[in-house]
């Protein structure tokens, strides 16, 4: 299992995020970002501190 949390990357945004792989992790922040933080698309120098910061958890 893998975890992102959302405030790694926007400070003060306490959202997590739980996926399988990253690829599951990456649509659920891009639904996040469109939903809560208005951004309609999500570039990819954030994609690239989503990816650096995705943990693995047991």
């Amino acid at each position: 299992m893998k975890k992102f949390a959302c405030g790694d990357v926007v400070p003060g945004c306490d959202v997590t995020f739980d996926g399988s792989s990253d690829d599951e992790i990456l649509a659920q922040v891009a639904q996040h970002a469109a939903e809560i933080h208005g951004m309609t698309e999500v570039p990819q120098e954030l994609i690239g501190q989503v990816m650096s910061r995705i943990e693995i958890v047991a």
